[in-house]
């Protein structure tokens, strides 16, 4: 157990070290922290850090560096905040922006991947949720305009997938309810898999008022089913890691561009039953993948009715200011789960 001033050397260093990326030595602590004792003590306090294995020193200089277990450390001690404050106009301007891509769940997850990574200046990753073993809840066609259409399939989870086409006439939404109840009364309960091979021309002749409106409407229904497969991974920013020192040697970045464009593997990881927690931080060396031993992964969910159907991350160094990237990954977190609740929730 490590006593107070220890802790406040050790997170000043941390602090120092994720804004400047440079080993922090005894004058930097004394010039920019109030730590109320000598630099000599500093000193001290940071070869027994060292000897406890929070410290690293580099070869070539006389600072110190923080450890994966220093990391590991701070974030917990970060996890645990009772106080965590979010920041509600941050929260509101990251809502307007996801917002105008929320009719489909595909674009609003792209977007939060790609404002995300803006906003952060790391790589982000959105996984959509996985919808085949799920049953056929609700399915509801409305009107967006004259000749427009969303179409939303709405699991027994409250999971949504949702897709917008063109009629080439209008239709009322008088007669959308209508085929709406029909194709409720024909596919409610079934599994998105059972539907998959129910769903063909026969299913026309119930209806043969709408025929030309279902035949359009069953391809773009089965091609749903077909989507629904399979968990999607959006990512933003891969590039953006190359602004860091940590991926300027060149095997380095080989290593971890080679990664995240490997998406069977970044789902595996991200997959991972281990990471199931509201935020979940994995550290450097924490990590399984070789690739990945010099970056830290930070996820959140998003979840419908209180259950999790998805997750929103980063890949970054190790020295992220990892207060700031939890906050804005809550902010997210609760934005996208309050967005797909109120479009599909009921």
């Amino acid at each position: 157990m490590l006593d107070e001033r220890k802790l406040k050397v050790l997170y000043a260093i941390i602090n120092s070290y994720i804004i400047s990326a440079e080993p922090i030595g005894s004058r930097t602590l004394s010039k920019h922290y109030d730590l109320g004792v000598s630099s000599a003590t500093i000193r001290n306090e940071m070869s027994d850090l060292e000897e406890l294995g929070l410290l690293n020193k580099p070869h070539s200089s006389a600072g110190r560096i923080p450890s994966d277990k220093a990391y590991r450390l701070y974030v917990d001690s970060l996890l645990k905040l009772d106080n965590f404050i979010l920041d509600e106009k941050k929260k509101q301007q990251i809502k307007n922006i996801l917002v105008s891509e929320s009719q489909e769940v595909d674009h609003l997850l792209q977007t939060s991947a790609k404002v995300l990574s803006e906003i952060t200046n790391y790589t982000a990753l959105a996984v959509s949720p996985h919808l085949k073993s799920s049953k056929i809840k609700h399915i509801q066609l409305l009107s967006i305009d004259e000749n427009k259409v969303l179409l939303v399939l709405v699991n027994n989870s409250d999971i949504v997938k949702s897709t917008i086409f063109n009629l080439d006439k209008s239709i009322t939404n008088n007669q959308l309810n209508t085929i709406s109840n029909f194709l409720n009364s024909k596919l409610k309960g079934l599994s998105f898999e059972q539907l998959n091979n129910l769903i063909g021309p026969d299913i026309l002749y119930d209806l043969y008022e709408y025929k030309d409106i279902l035949e359009k409407l069953i391809p773009i229904i089965n091609k749903s089913l077909d989507d629904s497969e399979y968990v999607e991974l959006y990512s933003e920013g891969i590039t953006r890691l190359l602004n860091y020192p940590e991926y300027k040697d060149l095997d380095k970045a080989k290593s971890i561009l080679s990664f995240i464009e490997d998406k069977d593997l970044v789902l595996e990881m991200l997959m991972d039953d281990a990471l199931c927690n509201e935020i979940d931080i994995v550290i450097g060396t924490e990590n399984n993948y070789a690739q990945l031993k010099n970056s830290s992964i930070v996820t959140a969910t998003y979840s419908i009715g209180g259950k999790t159907i998805g997750k929103i991350g980063v890949i970054g160094p190790t020295r992220m200011d990892y207060y700031k990237l939890i906050n804005t990954l809550k902010l997210f977190s609760i934005n996208i789960s309050e967005i797909l609740e109120k479009l599909f929730g009921k």
